[in-house]
């Protein structure tokens, strides 16, 4: 009895000396292997070639082509849709045609009066310095005009003083040459102004159109409504992109044909008392 209570007493003292290791091997977790180790990078596939050598294929590269745009809205759209990209185009053709035009005609005027100051006043009279200038020069017609009241100062129209009849002549000579450099600015006004409205006209058309095709469908998702509706919506870009360059370009020509027709009002003044200064000497 004294031997076996001796032995329990042995082993409750070895489980006591042995729990506290045991508990601290169970909370020490097993060491885990690194991402290195446990990642295996899959084997990119090979192709064969024909002298046996293998060689990775490129990765393919996915590019969605955009299904809208222009030439989709062109081809789905009806015929009052195209008739309103029609009309855009012309005037859009137009304008940017005009405006090349008067740019140029504004630079040859303004050759013109440089060469109006160099060659006609030097000259010894009026008929010899509008001679020397071309023969489509505003100068040169003004200074014709001058020549010709000259001449036609008889019959009834003596009765006209002639400070007032040369002055009525010369006149009517800037009024002309006025008159055609204001050509095609309202081509450019008339486009400035009812672009944008035609180009809201094709998207509210075109979006009736699209919202009418899908109730018959009965599909309302985004991606059947994005579509159709975003053509429509190109008009309405297409029409600013009208408009504005047709607002820009005309008040820009304005404001160039003002400093153009100081310099003909200059030298008519100029040629008015020229002209009758040589007709008092006569």
């Amino acid at each position: 009895m004294s031997q076996l209570i001796a032995s329990c007493a042995c082993a409750l003292g070895l489980a006591l000396t042995l729990a506290p290791a045991m508990v601290h091997a169970q909370a020490t977790p097993a060491p885990v292997a690194s991402d290195a180790a446990q990642t295996v990078a899959p084997a990119a596939p090979v192709m064969p070639m024909a002298d046996g050598a293998v060689v990775a294929p490129k990765k393919a590269v996915e590019s969605a082509e955009n299904p809208y745009g222009l030439e989709s809205l062109w081809k789905t759209s009806d015929a009052v849709a195209k008739i309103v990209l029609a009309l855009l185009l012309i005037m859009s053709v137009g304008s940017w045609y005009i405006m090349i035009v008067k740019v140029l005609e504004q630079a040859k005027m303004g050759r013109q009066s440089k060469a109006a100051v160099k060659n006609f006043w030097t000259a010894g009279t009026v008929q010899q310095g509008a001679a020397a200038l071309e023969k489509n020069s505003p100068y040169r017609f003004m200074a014709d005009a001058a020549t010709n009241a000259i001449e036609k100062h008889e019959g009834l129209m003596g009765h006209i003083p002639l400070n007032e009849w040369m002055a009525m002549g010369i006149q009517r000579a800037v009024d002309r040459i006025q008159s055609n450099t204001q050509g095609g600015l309202a081509f450019l006004a008339t486009v400035g102004s009812i672009s944008p409205f035609v180009g809201l006209f094709g998207t509210v058309w075109g979006i009736y159109h699209a919202l009418t095709a899908i109730g018959i469908s009965g599909q309302a998702s985004i991606d059947k409504v994005a579509g159709p509706v975003g053509e429509a919506l190109l008009m309405t870009a297409i029409g600013l992109a009208v408009a504005v360059p047709a607002v820009l370009a005309y008040n820009w020509l304005v404001r160039r044909n003002k400093a153009v027709m100081d310099d003909v009002r200059a030298f008519s003044s100029d040629l008015h008392a020229v002209v009758l200064g040589s007709v008092a000497k006569a």
